[in-house]
């Protein structure tokens, strides 16, 4: 199982990029970063954009992989965002993962910039056309599109992804409509669970959505390994990184439902993520160190 990272934005860079170079150091297979404007519980605390971040973490580092965690609609435009992303897979020399999602409905990012709520329906319709059209852009130079939500005009993608046929999207999805939309286009898939404050149930809304997700690669015809799968372990009422028996918990009921990537959250000294790098500092120690290379 590989095992990633997600190193929150609301710190400096000088901070920032010893996170990124012991992330490295310590083994972890991807590191991430949240793609929003400003993020629920740190809305009015300092946050720094995900691009430049994700630029700077390339040149901080050789060999983890990088990622959003997740880009949405709700203020990305394939246009824009097709050249970010070919810039940043030549700057990490083919190391970019696109985490992709249809965005929340009341986050700060669908309000900011004053467009009217979408209803769940009408968020993954535009969310279709949104990886529909990125799909393309990063495929093909000179495209023209006109879409019930996106535009392009002869859009230019040139040199295009270093990466082959483009960089894998990592699709969010919990429901049946987006599990399809995973399934279509996802190299991989992620999921942060179905909410609930207990434990052993987060993890059984867990295990639905995996069968789900195996239903919808089932009706499209591709194998159940045919695509990699993603837990965002801190999407239930326990820090993964609370303790080193936590860790080793969660990974082990990973694994169990057939996940092969697991993402965790560096600790932070208050909520979301409050926990302390010891406990991080021991994980790599035992459980990162003892996996074979």
């Amino acid at each position: 199982m590989r095992i990633g990272i997600a190193i929150l934005q609301d710190v400096p860079w000088a901070v920032a990029r010893e996170r990124w170079r012991r992330a490295e150091a310590y083994g972890f297979d991807h590191g991430w970063v949240y793609d929003h404007l400003a993020w629920g519980p740190l809305v009015d605390a300092p946050w720094f954009d995900a691009v430049p971040t994700l630029a700077a973490a390339a040149a901080a580092t050789s060999r983890i992989r990088l990622g959003t965690f997740v880009a949405s609609p709700n203020f990305r435009h394939p246009v824009p965002f097709t050249r970010a992303l070919t810039t940043l897979d030549d700057i990490s020399a083919g190391r970019l993962i696109v985490g992709v999602g249809a965005g929340g409905v009341g986050g700060f990012d669908a309000k900011v910039l004053g467009a009217p709520p979408l209803t769940p329906r009408a968020r993954v319709d535009r969310f279709a056309e949104f990886l529909e059209l990125l799909d393309l852009l990063l495929r093909t130079d000179g495209v023209t599109w006109r879409g019930a939500h996106y535009a392009a005009v002869d859009a230019r993608s040139r040199p295009g992804c270093v990466q082959s046929p483009r960089v894998p999207f990592v699709v969010a999805a919990n429901g049946p409509r987006a599990m399809r939309l995973a399934v279509r286009y996802g190299q991989g898939w992620v999921t942060t669970g179905t909410g609930g404050d207990d434990h052993d149930a987060w993890w059984r809304g867990v295990a639905q959505a995996v069968a789900r997700l195996d239903e919808a690669l089932a009706d499209a015809g591709r194998p159940p390994g045919d695509l990699d799968r993603y837990l965002a372990l801190d999407g239930g009422p326990v820090y993964s990184l609370s303790s080193v028996d936590a860790f080793a918990d969660a990974l082990g009921r990973a694994a169990a439902l057939g996940f092969t990537d697991v993402v965790t959250h560096w600790p932070r000294p208050d909520d979301p993520y409050a926990g302390s790098e010891a406990v991080l500092e021991e994980v790599a120690a035992t459980v990162l160190a003892a996996r074979t290379p």
